[in-house]
């Protein structure tokens, strides 16, 4: 019997290379974690980390999270851990890897203070911080892979502890905050075609802004909501949005299939007086096309070398759930390196002290400066809300939300093939 297909050129490819199954030292390392991960109580996880780098030379070992203000990385406690104070994301050896994810080496008590990222699918979990008494490109190498390893291991424990979310607070969390932090995917993504990134503010008592993302084959799907109202009835509301609008999706309707769908969901269970505000987007990581249906949202803004070049305006129909007409879906081809913003409209329609709002014109001065100042998407939206709120007198008294997406263009598929 002849199979259909035959021999890939894969397989002609690497049938005649002799194989190595052997298990060298930093595989028996790193595989241990591999192997009891599965069951590892969430509160091992630290000796076990701890006794993994004690292994390579290593010692001091912290694991710092970010907090959900992303202005401290807060360390998280457990045996085998090293005590020790906040970092400053903004100001710190700690900071810059978590920023710019990559590691940072400072020169300490006669060896080497590591700071290694902890990246998860590409979202910045928090920092991994080891010291050595000599580096070399074999313990580099090592950490950097166990880095990996902890942080999948942080993200799949905390669907089922309250371990890491507790190290990440700084302040009580509202039970609106907590229903929307839920609801969050990642606040970055990055992968070569394209990368996201978002941040909520007030982030202890947001209530009826969300976002919600997903990258489906060269297809990355985007939506920014403004629920009406504040508090816990804003929060619920918002949350029957953003299961509207992945339910919808993955429904493959379109985007005013999405429109119609979250406008009856809202329509149907809120009344014929409260509303959600909207933006709904699809892109094309390969080719850059962009397409959006705007609901009654602020129009997102075009970044190009720093600097904003224009709102993408277009058609438009009401807020979701007050029954408007179907959409026109709005066109435009990105290049390489444009960034969309997203925001809701309490970052540009706080009233500073004597009744001036702060207003559109201010946030694009601003978005100039921070842009040039960190170039990273992620760096640049936190920075962004930060130096915002800063502008503003410190004041939020409405959720003022940012999401971020920067287009690349190219492929992935090296990824997919091993030298």
């Amino acid at each position: 019997m002849v199979l259909c297909g035959g021999v890939s050129e894969q397989q002609r490819r690497f049938r005649d290379i002799p194989v190595d199954r052997s298990e060298g030292f930093g595989e028996r390392l790193l595989g241990v974690l591999l192997d009891r991960a599965h069951e590892m109580p969430p509160q091992l996880i630290a000796p076990l980390i701890a006794e993994e780098v004690a292994r390579v030379g290593g010692r001091d070992v912290s694991v710092l999270l970010q907090d959900y203000e992303q202005l401290m990385l807060m360390p998280l406690h457990g045996r085998g851990l090293l005590e020790e104070a906040p970092h400053p994301i903004g100001d710190s050896p700690a900071g810059t890897a978590f920023l710019e994810a990559r590691i940072i080496e400072v020169p300490r008590d006669g060896g080497t203070r590591l700071f290694l990222p902890l990246l998860d699918g590409s979202d910045q979990v928090g920092v991994m911080a080891v010291t050595l008494d000599t580096v070399d490109g074999d313990g580099l190498r090592l950490l950097r892979r166990l880095a990996g390893l902890v942080a999948d291991m942080v993200v799949t424990k905390d669907s089922y502890t309250d371990i890491f979310a507790l190290a990440r607070r700084r302040a009580p969390m509202s039970v609106a905050a907590e229903i929307q932090w839920s609801l969050l995917p990642p606040l970055r993504m990055s992968v070569p075609q394209v990368e996201i990134a978002g941040i909520l503010e007030p982030a202890y008592d947001v209530a009826g802004d969300s976002f919600d993302y997903a990258l489906n084959d060269d297809v990355l799907h985007f939506a920014m909501i403004d629920a009406m109202g504040h508090g816990l009835s804003a929060a619920v509301m918002a949350t029957a949005a953003i299961g509207g609008y992945r339910h919808s999706r993955r429904s493959d309707v379109g985007l005013s299939g999405i429109y119609a769908y979250m406008d009856e969901v809202i329509a149907e269970q809120f009344g014929p007086e409260q509303f959600v505000t909207a933006q709904m987007m699809e892109l094309n990581v390969v080719t850059g096309h962009l397409q959006w249906v705007n609901a009654g949202h602020p129009w997102p803004l075009l970044i190009r070398d720093h600097e904003v070049v224009g709102q993408l305006e277009g058609d438009t129909t009401l807020p979701v759930g007050f029954g408007g007409q179907e959409p026109l879906v709005s066109h435009r081809t990105l290049r390489p390196g444009d960034r969309v913003l997203c925001f809701t409209d309490g970052l540009i329609e706080e009233h500073l002290s004597g009744g001036r709002q702060f207003g559109l014109a201010q946030l694009i001065d601003i978005i100039s400066d921070v842009g040039r100042g960190r170039p990273g998407a992620r760096a640049m939206v936190r920075d962004l809300s930060h130096t915002l709120k800063q502008a503003r007198g410190g004041i939020t008294s409405d959720d003022a939300t940012i999401l971020l997406v920067e287009w690349r263009g190219g492929s992935a598929d090296h990824l997919a093939v091993i030298d």
